[in-house]
């Protein structure tokens, strides 16, 4: 009875408070709780951070750490990856080291009397340590004071329930951990929460909350003391990016958090760092100068040889690449290869400026096709008195009138190769890190060290690259885990790669690019083709330049390295290989399915989703499941993780199109393992397609 009580008063107390004052907008908060998502305390609200938004907490108290990384997935959908450390849950006093997964939902903004309202899901994958559902509401009441209630289930309904409204709830299945477990949510007592937020000034919010969570597994091993259902907290902002919050927590404990907001869409360092573009230089008009605009310069044999030198040596000091060259009297057609620029835009209208100001007047065609990896991709068309015209314009006006088309479909017969630029080589020396996270035994390890790295292209899509790496500082070949998978280790024995292979030959290989037909890409490497293995790669890409879909299909036969990696193997090789299909759902949205055989020789799917901002950062999360049956896959139950990408020009302001990857994974287990070759052809030649280009045509003047 005492619940329900105050259950109805905090129910109406915001639906109450929430017809003081309307506001039509979402709401929005940089002020997250103890579980990384937007909240009071220890409880949620209905609150979102704005779409795209990244986010990182560390909440430490005398119950456990926690450790949260959040993504804005839209304007509506919230996801988190948190590990944990729990002390003393087990009876034999062991910390545990717990993965965990949670989601939510706005289903309503607030509007009128209405408040926001959410729905979501905590801890719903893996052991259920926090397992627990909710809905809950937040209203605005003034400027500064936001008020919540809600209703929770699992740990949100262990404290003060009012029955169980959908029925019981069945025990935790834990089984080999992994799962989503469906078959408890918002089942089981039901327990209301409350609280409010108010912001003292602008760097300056206070919290208070009635909080529904009894802390049962805590209070039983003696690891919190739960003396009150009331928490106090602030959070103080440090800048737009940092704050760091305060608690005092169930009448015992003192809580501390740090917090970290990203906003990819703007980075720290201004943008615009590199030289400003040579400027069109426009043709005198006919009438004034009829004799410039003669076509019988084409046949002086000097005059091609000459324009395209020019053109070539201006590209160079841009950072581009000039590879060949096609001249007619009305027509120019150049293969644009960009390694400076992040947005493809941007390297094809720096190119365009510099063939007005190398061309004859008579020409008036520019076709300006992207290559890569010596394959030329797609080709962008445009009329050069556009280009005149509407310099000044937004580039919008200019992406109206381009024409694309195939890189090899309309390819001029007469194009003349450069000079001198193949044979090429280039190498490079620059550090790297690999982090070892998440490791039941040690949750953090990690490697810094050098990698020298060289590539020689022969000529045209045919390339042999490797590279060496160093350790210099590290501990990553301290750990003592040893896998326990009980069938064949296909990559569960990283860490004896991380002991052995220092120095080591990270991948060495020689791979050859070609298009077989329009529309078509394809792709074999051979050597050592990645850290574990060494063999033969083979892939074939189906993707029309204007298409959101694309297919494809890789076969390889490879063979396990040695733990040295070095030049020897050991004894398992297998065939394996997929067919896969990308489609471009827009919005930033990328979907991904790959069905076929893996490295264990396990048969399955891979499916994945990544969020894609036009800068270049990219979030995303993949899923495996194969016939590889949950007791031989061990803890986990199949293969899943997150996966981030990061522009280094983002950092740094200047333009570059290198990028930092890489895959943050529960648990590293060899069921569902594929092979990591570098350049797969989707990734490769996408940047250059029509999609690609339209979302980042706004760089086209830079």
């Amino acid at each position: 009875m005492r619940g329900q009580r105050i259950a109805g008063l905090g129910m109406v107390s915001v639906a109450a408070l929430g017809a003081m004052v309307a506001y039509a907008d979402p709401l929005l908060s940089d002020n997250p709780g103890t579980f990384g998502l937007p909240g009071l305390i220890d409880m949620p609200s209905a609150e979102s951070v704005p779409e795209g938004m990244i986010g990182a907490t560390v909440f430490r108290f005398g119950a456990g750490l926690r450790i949260t990384a959040t993504f804005q997935v839209t304007d509506r959908l919230q996801g988190a990856f948190r590990y944990s450390r729990v002390p003393g849950i087990f009876t034999n006093g062991t910390a545990l080291y717990d993965r965990s997964f949670d989601v939510q939902y706005r289903l309503l903004d607030e509007k009128g009397w209405r408040p926001a309202v959410a729905i979501g899901l905590r801890d719903f994958i893996g052991t259920g340590v926090y397992s627990g559902e909710y809905i809950v509401a937040t209203k605005t009441i003034t400027p500064r004071l936001r008020a919540t209630a809600g209703l929770g289930w699992g740990r949100l309904g262990t404290n003060g329930d009012i029955g169980s409204p959908f029925g019981s709830r069945p025990p935790l299945d834990i089984g080999e951990g992994g799962k989503a477990n469906t078959d408890q949510w918002f089942r089981g007592p039901a327990a209301p929460f409350f609280g409010i937020a108010w912001d003292a000034n602008d760097k300056l919010t206070l919290k208070a909350e009635y909080s529904s969570d009894a802390y049962p597994r805590e209070t039983a091993a003696g690891t919190l003391s739960r003396d009150s259902s009331v928490n106090l907290g602030f959070d103080y902002r440090i800048n737009k990016s940092a704050s760091v919050s305060g608690y005092y927590l169930y009448g015992s404990e003192v809580g501390l958090q740090f917090n970290l907001a990203i906003d990819p869409r703007r980075p720290p360092a201004p943008s615009g760092l590199e030289t400003a573009p040579l400027p069109v230089r426009p043709r005198p008009s006919p009438s004034s100068d009829p004799a410039a605009w003669a076509t019988d310069w084409t046949a002086d044999p000097e005059v091609h040889p000459g324009v395209q030198t020019a053109v070539a040596k201006a590209m160079e000091k841009d950072g581009m690449v000039l590879e060949s060259m096609a001249l007619s009297a009305t027509r120019v057609e150049v293969r644009l290869r960009n390694q400076k620029y992040l947005a493809q835009p941007q390297a094809v209208g720096r190119t365009a400026r510099i063939l007005t100001r190398a061309l004859p007047p008579s020409v008036e065609t520019l076709v300006i096709t992207s290559v890569a990896e010596g394959m030329p991709t797609s080709s962008v068309t445009l009329a050069r008195h556009d280009v005149e015209a509407l310099e000044s314009e937004e580039s919008v006006a200019l992406l109206r009138r381009a024409e694309f088309s195939d890189g090899v479909a309309g390819a001029h017969p007469g194009l003349v190769p450069t000079e001198h630029v193949y044979p090429r080589f280039v190498w490079s020396l620059s550090p790297y890190g690999e982090a070892s996270v998440f490791d039941p035994d040690d949750p953090l390890r990690a490697d810094f060290g050098v990698e020298v790295a060289g590539r020689y292209e022969f000529a045209p899509g045919l390339i042999l690259s490797g590279s060496v790496r160093k350790k210099i500082i590290g501990n990553l070949d301290e750990s003592t885990r040893v896998s326990d998978s009980t069938v064949f280790h296909v990559r569960s024995d990283l860490v004896e790669y991380q002991k052995q292979g220092d120095p080591g030959i990270h991948d060495l290989t020689l791979a050859w690019y070609s298009r077989p037909a329009p529309n078509l890409y394809a792709r074999v490497s051979a050597g050592l083709l990645e850290r574990m293995y060494g063999g033969v790669s083979g892939e074939l890409l189906w993707k029309p330049v204007d298409s959101r879909l694309a297919l494809g299909a890789e076969v390889n036969y490879v063979k396990q390295r040695d733990f040295d990696t070095l030049f020897s193997f050991r004894d398992y090789e297998i065939a394996t290989g997929h067919v896969s299909a990308y489609y471009d759902f827009g919005e930033g949205f990328l979907g991904q399915v790959d069905v076929g055989r893996y490295l264990l020789g396990d048969w399955g799917a891979t499916f994945t989703l990544d969020r894609e901002f036009a800068n270049g950062w990219k979030v995303g999360a993949y899923a495996t499941f194969t016939d590889l049956s949950e007791a031989d896959f061990g803890e986990g139950s199949f293969d899943k993780g997150v996966r981030l990408t990061i522009p280094v020009s983002w950092t740094t302001g200047k333009p570059s199109t290198n990028k930092v990857s890489t895959v943050i994974k529960p648990l590293n287990r060899d069921g569902g393992a594929r092979l990591d070759v570098d350049g797969r052809l989707y990734d490769t030649i996408r940047s250059t397609h029509q999609g690609d280009m339209q979302i980042q045509w706004g760089r086209f003047w830079r």
